[in-house]
């Protein structure tokens, strides 16, 4: 993506939702750009459905302002903004067959039926699902009711696509699968998505950017290379893929699994116990306890057939973080 063409889609200003209970979020600033996939990431409670909710009009917010292309959408409706939202439980009308689910909408907005036909047999071809349009959702997996939904917010041309945790429900397979889908219609329409999710793997494969929320505020903006190998705080260290944290002095050392090398020899002054050994494929975790705290390390074959339960190793510390410790 090149810098000066790329346009602000969604521009969140000092947004705050606040509850009863106190809980929510404040002093929300983010722009989003046309074109790109954003991941709202961060741990059950942390706001990130609020702002989804906030931006498909579902929520009213305390202050601030949401524009999308230029315009304040704070006071609209959820069916008079630009935008379509999927949700985790597919929703989709138990009754209706999938034809007259991804119609519905476009029937409402008096769009022609040739035309109707039309878009639906090119969106089913686009979520690579064509020709179930006689079909009832209980006849689907739960994979394809998503596509289905997904299809059925695609079709309404919304300015931007509003996912909330969508595919959680699914099995780790089907959710590698519907990433990957998701990510080629994404790049074959160029819509902009603001994507909600728990799970920092699919952050990571799906993002051009993620935004990490911590407690109702933004901890870290960044690509997912950004935020893996420059973490802000402890707090993103810990969120973003594996960390160990050695305390030395008064530093925390944040090191990653595969920057954490183990001496056989025990050569070093950074002692260990080798705990646990296990085969993952092409490489081998090791896990290691250091005084009280227990280290993970990804090891070739070559230094895991040099080990045993047991064994007293050093620590090597590679590439790594440190923080002030907590």
């Amino acid at each position: 993506m090149n810098e000066p063409e790329r346009k602000v889609k969604l521009q969140i200003v000092d947004m705050a939702k606040k509850y009863p209970n106190g809980d929510g979020v404040e002093h929300i600033n983010l722009d989003i750009y046309e074109g790109e996939i954003v991941t709202l990431l961060g741990p059950s409670g942390c706001g990130k459905t609020t702002i989804l909710r906030a931006i498909g009009g579902f929520h009213d917010i305390t202050s601030g302002d949401i524009l999308i292309s230029g315009k304040s959408i704070a006071g609209l409706p959820p069916e008079k903004r630009p935008t379509a939202m999927v949700f985790q439980s597919y929703n989709l009308w138990p009754h209706m067959t999938i034809y007259e689910n991804l119609s519905y909408g476009l029937k409402l907005r008096k769009i022609p039926k040739a035309e109707i036909d039309k878009d639906i047999k090119n969106i089913l071809q686009l979520v690579s699902m064509p020709g179930c349009e006689k079909k009832y959702p209980n006849q689907l997996s739960g994979g394809q009711q998503q596509r289905i939904a997904i299809a059925r917010s695609l079709l309404l041309k919304p300015e931007l696509l509003l996912l909330d945790e969508p595919f959680s429900a699914l099995d780790a397979k089907i959710r590698q699968q519907m990433r990957e889908e998701l990510k080629k219609i994404q790049s074959d329409l160029g819509i902009t998505v603001v994507f909600v999710t728990h799970d920092q793997e699919e952050a990571m494969s799906l993002s051009h950017r993620i935004v990490v929320m911590n407690k109702g505020v933004i901890a870290q903006v960044g690509t997912p290379t950004e935020i893996y190998d420059h973490p802000k705080d402890r707090y993103v260290a810990s969120f973003i893929g594996e960390m160990n944290f050695i305390d030395i002095d008064n530093q925390t050392i944040a090191v990653r699994p595969e920057n954490l090398s183990l001496d056989p020899q025990a050569k070093g002054d950074l002692k260990a116990t080798v705990r646990t050994i296990m085969v993952l494929g092409h490489y081998v975790q090791v896990t290691v306890q250091h005084g009280d705290t227990v280290l993970k390390s990804f090891v070739d074959r070559e230094i895991s057939n040099q080990l045993n339960v047991g064994d007293t190793v050093s620590l090597e510390i590679g590439t790594h973080h440190v923080f002030a410790k907590e």
